[in-house]
């Protein structure tokens, strides 16, 4: 009911976007752009061919300004006066295409990038969980007969690929040990499809990005869900990627949320912000305020749409929420 009533109020929403865009920035965040299908993401990410990822720049350039990080941060801090609403793009995960397909675009258009990436994967040293899922699942959709011994493992029967699927995708960090017994079981190598298709940035191209100008920050060191982990897990794994992008020169002011900064506690950022090189936070929230003012909620594009249909949904439900003063995020 809730997706219908924005859907229709959406349709009516203003073409002035500047004027109508709640907040002074936009903080769009993707994952990966691509014209091909990837097995280790086209069950968990609905990213966008170069054609739809174009068109989504175009857009925002009408009614943004980009900026790169110094300018975001100026801006942030009310020392730089931009002639339009800001836009610092994001991406998350340190996937290749980024390299490959997402930066040449950039390039060509003049638009600086962000990528929170995770230390853990850098060199296709592993691969992460969901990533092990999609896989997973594009075997099982493969074969029309499917090994019993996966009934085994999930504890679970159907004959329904589809409920097997969201079975499979209900699995959490901390169940990374039925996911890789499911690889061995359907006999996916993961290992030999780290090395041939080489899913993540090396450490060598994170080193060329960085010294092309683009930004190359935090996004936890293995991909864990935040609101999993106790306090000092979520401290560890934060401050231990902190310190590996300090090392290696990478941008070490920021930090982005793996998945969500939902049911984050005030606690963490009180802990996480003793750190005065942390200048900043994200979550992925869409248009929202939050009572901890060094997190800033970035905006989801791979729901399927194009940009000017999520910038204009989340405009409404920004609008909506905050006829019952719902639209700020409050941490306890």
């Amino acid at each position: 009911m809730k997706e219908k009533i924005i859907n229709l109020l959406a349709n009516f929403a203003g073409n002035d976007l500047e004027k109508s865009f709640p907040l002074p920035y936009c903080l769009p965040v993707y994952h990966c752009v691509s014209d091909e299908k990837l097995p280790h993401l086209n069950h968990i990410i609905n990213y966008k061919n170069v054609k739809q990822f174009e068109q989504d720049l175009d857009y925002l350039s009408k009614y943004f300004q980009f900026v790169n990080w110094g300018e975001f941060k100026d801006f942030i801090n009310g020392n730089f006066n931009p002639k339009k609403k800001i836009a610092l793009l994001t991406f998350d995960d340190g996937f290749r295409e980024f390299y490959d397909v997402v930066v040449p675009i950039l390039e060509r258009k003049g638009i600086y990038a962000v990528n929170f990436i995770n230390p853990a994967f850098i060199d296709n040293k592993n691969l992460m969980f969901r990533c092990k899922a999609s896989l997973i699942i594009n075997e099982i959709e493969k074969n029309k007969d499917l090994n019993p011994d996966v009934y085994n493992i999930l504890q679970f029967n159907s004959d329904s690929k589809s409920e097997i699927k969201q079975k499979i995708l209900q699995l959490n960090y901390h169940k990374t040990e039925i996911l890789d017994k499911l690889t061995d079981v359907l006999e996916i190598n993961v290992n030999s499809f780290l090395q041939e298709q080489k899913p993540y940035l090396s450490f060598d191209q994170l080193k060329s990005l960085n010294q092309k100008g683009f930004g190359i920050s935090s996004h936890s060191w293995d991909h864990s869900l935040y609101n999993e982990l106790s306090l000092n897990q979520k401290l560890e794994t934060t401050n231990k990627t902190f310190d590996y992008l300090k090392y290696n020169d990478f941008l070490y002011e920021s930090f982005a949320f793996p998945f969500t900064d939902f049911g984050v506690e005030k606690a963490f950022f009180d802990e996480l912000f003793k750190n005065k090189e942390m200048f900043c936070t994200f979550g992925s929230a869409g248009i929202k305020l939050d009572s901890i003012s060094k997190n800033l909620q970035r905006i989801p594009m791979e729901t399927g749409e194009n940009a000017e249909t999520i910038l204009k949904k989340e405009i409404t439900y920004y609008q909506l929420k905050g006829i019952l003063n719902k639209n700020k995020i409050l941490r306890k």
